[in-house]
C-alpha cells in the first residue's frame, strides 16, 4: 500500500469491544462547545453555540477526535490525510491506524497499519501460544504488546523532517504498552502537529492516559457525530493545512 492509498482498507474501524474502567483520576476539561471542546490555556475566549473561538497564547497542535464507536473517526482521519497529501505530496506524515481483522464475517482481532501499509497484530481472540496466556486482555481479546510496540513505536520517533503525526488510536489496548504513552508525550513535546483519535469515556471516566491528553495545553477535542462529520472534516483539515503550508 502506498501513502496515496491510505484510506484503503480502513473503513472497517475499531469499535468498543467491552466496558473498561481502569482506576485513575479524570481531570475535567476547561471548556466545552457543541462542536469542539478545548483545553487550551488561553485568553479572550468567546463561546458561540456551535464553536469555541480562541485567541491563543500558543497555537493548538494536538487535535483529538472522539465519538461513539462506529461514528467514523478512523475514516475521518484517513480522509483528511488523503486530502492533505493530495494538495501537498511532499508532506512527511508518520503514525498508524488500527484495523479490524475479520474471518467469515466475524471480528477476531485487530492489527496496526502504518501509513505505508505495513501491518502487525495488536489483539486476537485466537491466540494459542504459551506466551499469549500472559498477555493482557480487553474483553475476549488478548493484546500482543510486543507486536504492537515493534511497529507502532518507530512510527512515533520524532524526526526533524516530520510534518505531522497521526495516531489511531490512543485507547485501552495501546496503553498496555508502558512505552507507548511516553512516546506520545514526546511527540507533543516536539511541537509537531498531532492528529489522534480517542475513545469516549466509559461510565463517565476516561482512561488516565486519555484524560492527560485531553488536559494537555494545546489540545483541542472534536466530538464527532453523524450529523457533523462533513463540517468537522473541513474544520480539522483547514486547521492542519494552515499549519503545514
Amino acid at each position: 500500500m502506498q501513502n496515496s492509498d491510505f484510506t484503503s482498507g480502513w473503513l472497517n474501524t475499531r469499535e468498543s469491544v467491552e466496558n473498561f474502567s481502569p482506576r485513575g483520576v479524570e481531570l475535567p476539561p476547561v471548556m466545552v462547545g457543541d462542536v469542539v471542546e478545548s483545553t487550551m490555556k488561553c485568553h479572550n475566549i468567546r463561546i458561540r453555540r456551535e464553536t469555541v473561538e480562541i485567541t491563543m497564547a500558543v497555537p493548538a497542535k494536538c487535535f483529538l477526535v472522539t465519538g461513539s464507536p462506529g461514528v467514523g473517526k478512523t475514516t475521518l482521519v484517513a480522509t483528511i490525510l488523503e486530502t492533505l497529501k493530495s494538495s501537498s505530496p511532499n508532506l512527511k506524515i508518520q503514525g498508524f491506524f488500527t484495523r479490524e481483522i475479520r474471518q467469515g464475517g466475524e471480528r477476531v482481532g485487530f492489527e496496526v497499519v502504518t501509513l505505508d501499509g505495513r501491518t502487525a497484530p495488536l489483539a486476537s481472540i485466537n491466540s494459542s501460544s504459551s506466551e499469549s496466556i500472559r498477555w493482557p486482555t480487553v474483553g475476549k481479546y488478548r493484546v500482543d504488546v510486543a507486536s504492537f510496540e515493534s511497529l507502532a513505536l518507530p512510527e512515533l520517533q520524532v524526526k526533524e523532517e516530520t510534518d505531522l503525526f497521526v495516531i489511531d488510536e490512543v485507547g485501552k489496548m495501546e496503553v498496555f504498552s508502558s512505552l507507548f504513552f511516553p512516546a506520545v508525550l514526546r511527540v507533543l513535546e516536539s511541537n509537531k502537529p498531532l492528529l489522534a483519535t480517542i475513545p469516549i469515556p466509559k461510565a463517565g471516566r476516561d482512561i488516565p492516559a486519555v484524560a492527560r491528553l485531553k488536559n494537555h495545553p494545546g489540545a483541542t477535542i472534536f466530538n464527532l457525530t453523524k450529523s457533523n462529520r462533513d463540517a468537522m472534516k473541513d474544520q480539522i483539515h483547514s486547521l492542519l493545512a494552515g499549519m503545514l503550508v
